[in-house]
């Protein structure tokens, strides 16, 4: 999702911002005026967040006075709407509120095609268009849309149960933690583990929009709660969402955070090999682990600008067995394409349960790179651009600058989602990975000095 700034509302994956300040009432209305205008029957769900409720209502009411009718169907994970719209013929698009990984005080919009993607950008484009002319449908009192609600999770958990080895991993009697992080995962994620024959163990599995114990981003700095809780309830693994659940990120039998790069690497190949062969679609910023992963089951690597959208895009036409993200957001395409941390947990007990072996175990086949990341202020990400083109003229710009050697490669990139610049690092070796991201930082600081 895009960080609203000055002259563009959507970025790579909708519109985001900080709630009532950036992202007020009054932009979620006109936001729900466009898609009342551009789709007459549409899903609507939000995330746990304590600003969900105000925007999503406001979205419902600007749909309903475009002449839309929405299906309400309360918290749930993105995912879970996006499978939603994709089943039912007669729906013909969906809105999530949801900031996804940010911080609490954060929330966002986005759209949903009818086949369960988010818009493309060039559908952004036309939305932005209407949004910034006014140009939306107005209803009279006879024809406004009407409000219904609906239950979309046993829909979703069947269709994920349907499109896994179910009998393998209940065969296995795995304990697993779950940490939903307080997000929207709560009611399904847990459920499916259960259905799976796992004995689960649950923490923050309850909604709250204040995000008590950890931030919405399941990164390894915030899941010290569920590495503890594997290690004491000698567990087979842990799993931690974000704030909508469509990542998922993997603690092994050991309580050690497994790297988002190696399950992106490890599930692509086991995808591969199975479709004996075929592309795999990844951005930019994944790890070289991925493509040496994926050389060697005998696939072919296409490579996209980070976000989703574009990643699921490229997946329908280049006909990839597999895609995904370096974070911990794979796209399964016989599933949704899109993002899903639920079918992700429950594909990584499929992939221990066919292979008999421990998480750990089955990480040992990606091959080992170090990677850093950090992140600095960046309040002109045009400046950078422009900069990171003079300074890196040979680099590739497909998104920001990722600059290649024989042994690392570092990536400069102004976020989507954030006032800032991310830069990531990768080497052989630790000292050769540190000494790519002091690199990278250097550069960013010198052009947006």
């Amino acid at each position: 999702m895009g960080r609203i700034e000055a002259g563009s509302l959507f970025g790579t994956d909708g519109v985001r911002g900080v709630a009532n300040v950036e992202l007020t009432v009054e932009m979620a209305l006109n936001l729900g005026k466009v898609m009342g205008t551009l789709r007459k029957r549409v899903a609507v769900a939000m995330d746990a967040r304590l600003s969900s409720p105000m925007l999503k209502n406001a979205v419902i009411a600007g749909v309903t006075s475009a002449g839309g009718d929405v299906i309400d169907l309360g918290i749930a994970p993105t995912p879970g709407l996006q499978y939603y719209v994709k089943a039912k013929p007669e729906v013909e698009g969906g809105i999530v509120v949801t900031a996804s990984h940010n911080p609490k005080e954060y929330n966002g919009i986005k759209f949903i095609q009818d086949d369960g993607r988010e818009f493309t950008r060039e559908m952004d484009d036309e939305s932005e268009n209407i949004y910034k002319s006014k140009t939306f449908n107005r209803a009279d009192w006879s024809s406004v849309g009407q409000v219904y609600s609906d239950e979309f999770r046993r829909l979703y958990l069947d269709e994920i149960r349907a499109k896994i080895d179910e009998v393998a991993i209940q065969k296995k009697d795995f304990r697993v933690v779950i940490d939903c992080g307080n997000g929207a995962g709560c009611e399904t994620s847990p459920q499916l583990l259960k259905e799976l024959g796992c004995d689960v163990i649950s923490i923050n599995c309850h909604f709250d929009g204040r995000f008590p114990v950890r931030n919405p981003e399941p990164v390894e700095d915030n899941v010290s709660m569920l590495m503890e809780v594997v290690r004491a309830k000698s567990a087979n693994l842990g799993i931690a969402h974000d704030g909508d659940a469509d990542r998922a990120t993997f603690v092994n039998e050991k309580g050690e955070f497994v790297g988002e790069d190696i399950i992106l690497a490890l599930m692509a190949k086991y995808y591969v090999e199975k479709s004996g062969g075929g592309k795999f679609v990844t951005p930019v910023s994944s790890s070289r682990c991925v493509e040496d992963a994926v050389k060697e089951a005998g696939g072919e690597v296409v490579y996209t600008a980070v976000g989703s959208p574009v990643v699921a895009e490229t997946m329908l036409k280049v006909n990839a067995v597999f895609g995904g993200e370096g974070n911990g957001g794979l796209i399964f395409p016989e599933h949704l394409h899109a993002r899903d941390g639920a079918m992700c947990a429950a594909k990584i007990l499929e992939l221990m349960a066919v292979e008999g072996k421990p998480i750990s175990e089955l990480v040992k086949v990606v091959p080992k790179y170090y990677t850093l990341k950090t992140k600095v202020q960046c309040r002109d990400r045009i400046q950078l651009l422009k900069g990171l083109k003079e300074e890196f003229p040979d680099a590739n710009l497909m998104d920001g600058a990722r600059i290649d050697y024989e042994d690392g490669w570092v990536l400069i990139r102004p976020s989507g989602t954030e006032p800032i610049a991310r830069i990531f690092a990768e080497g052989k070796t630790e000292d050769k990975a540190k000494e790519l991201l002091d690199m990278g930082l250097n550069a960013v600081k010198k052009i947006l000095s």
